[in-house]
């Protein structure tokens, strides 16, 4: 294997081999080495491409890795913030040995890019929010252009951590985007709903229009304690914070921590001219999900449509116990036909709330069809299953709710949760052929 990468070893691109899979380095030319700082290939052993070529201590955002296919190269231009480095990138995949690796071949093209005056220099504050523009606006959705913003600006102004918080429906605060740099924790997960007093005096702050800059934590020991607990529990000495508006609204904050202390000045002013950008996307991000909620959702009763069942089921687990439950609302176009649309309406809702009383706490539920609603109940245990069933049927009856019910559980879908969706209809039109037998009414009326 060696022999492969000496062709590498003094050309004068950089070049670099890592595992697909796993981001291990395997290879790193001179020139390589030479513009990250090290000396020999030992230096990056039990390390991450992510952490040496970029700061980060997870997977980059922008990793082309999943668009990678053997014998093509995929071209690109791209501005390492952390060395301050432009490049024109050739990536490849090649399998080796049963592993999938990266090569990657990056010429650098910084002189020619300066000569150029493209961009002059990436510590001037236009070329470092256009930069950050350009990268982020290249990604397919909102929601990753902003993952992509908040790591650049991480790691253009020298930050052990970039994030937004949010304010959420209960008027606390979530950490919803975290870049951190390579050795630091990843905290996000357990900065949700964080309470409203603790970032009061911010809030306080923000609504003058005004930033927060911290240059030293000891600073706001005694003025605001919890804030201070919280800092100290991140290791976190210095923060530059500004403010998330929405017509006019405070609805959060995003910043850097630790940045450079010489610095701190000139971080509170990259994110303020970012943060119209940052507000942009969240407004975009919002309205795409709203989008998404709507295309997922039945708009009369409010629960998942077949496109919403679709994908649910499509990400259940196979090893877990799944319960069924089908049920086809009964005399509905007799309703329509006879008493109007919004008769008909009622009593889909009327059936849904049947539903919704005896599952809806805890699984979920979808209207199929325009009489057929369905409960999908993952992970739950047989008997559980069967008792709310009984409780289905004894809500139907005590609100005067026709409907034909067809449940089947089963211990996992390994089968295919096609199989329990079928037996669960098979036994819905057998309930419902008996119905019309007992009460005599002719179905095709």
């Amino acid at each position: 294997m060696e022999s492969i990468w000496d062709f590498f070893e003094n050309m004068n691109e950089l070049v670099y081999v890592s595992d697909v899979d796993t981001y291990e380095f395997i290879y790193m030319n001179k020139r390589a080495l030479s513009i990250c700082g090290l000396t020999s290939l030992e230096e990056t052993k039990g390390k991450k491409c992510y952490e040496v070529l970029q700061n980060n201590s997870v997977p980059c955002v922008i990793c082309n890795n999943k668009e990678l296919v053997p014998g093509q190269f995929k071209e690109w231009r791209y501005y390492n913030p952390v060395y301050n480095r432009h490049s024109l990138v050739k990536d490849t995949l090649i399998e080796m040995d049963g592993r999938r690796l990266r090569i990657e071949i990056a010429v650098d093209i910084s002189a020619d890019t300066k000569q150029n005056q493209i961009i002059r220099d990436y510590q001037n504050r236009e070329a470092l929010i256009n930069e950050a523009l350009r990268t982020a606006m290249q990604a397919s959705d909102p929601d990753t252009s902003l993952k992509i913003a908040i790591e650049y600006m991480g790691k253009a102004l020298g930050g052990e951590k970039a994030f937004v918080f949010e304010k959420n429906a209960e008027g606390n605060d979530d950490n919803t985007y975290e870049w951190v740099a390579s050795g630091v924790s990843p905290n996000k997960d357990n900065l949700q709903n964080v309470p409203a007093e603790v970032c009061e005096g911010w809030y306080r702050i923000f609504a003058e229009n005004k930033c927060v800059t911290v240059r030293d934590i000891e600073d706001i020991k005694t003025m605001t304690p919890l804030l201070y607990e919280i800092f100290k529990k991140e290791n976190i000495c210095s923060i530059s914070v500004v403010p998330l508006y929405d017509d006019g609204r405070v609805i959060g904050f995003y910043g850097v921590n630790n940045p450079p202390a010489e610095a701190l000045s000139y971080t509170s002013n990259m994110l303020q001219i970012m943060g119209h950008f940052i507000e942009s996307l969240l407004k975009m991000r919002n309205l795409v999900r709203n989008l998404q909620r709507m295309s997922y959702l039945d708009q009369l009763t409010q629960v998942g449509n077949r496109y919403a069942m679709v994908e649910y089921t499509e990400n259940m687990r196979s090893d877990e116990s799944v319960g069924i439950v089908y049920g086809d609302i009964t005399g509905l176009k007799r309703v329509n036909d006879a008493e109007g649309h919004a008769a008909g309406d009622h009593l889909i809702l009327s059936a849904c709330a049947c539903m919704k009383e005896a599952f809806g706490d805890a699984y979920e539920l979808f209207r199929i069809g325009g009489d057929e609603l369905l409960a999908i109940c993952a992970g739950i245990g047989e008997q559980d299953f069967q008792d709310r069933v009984a409780k289905l049927k004894r809500i139907m009856t005590d609100s005067s709710v026709n409907m034909a019910v067809g449940a089947d559980w089963k211990n996992d879908t390994a089968t295919g949760i096609n199989v329990v969706l079928a037996a669960a209809e098979k036994r819905m039109y057998e309930d419902k052929s008996a119905y019309y037998r007992a009460s005599g009414i002719d179905r095709r009326r």
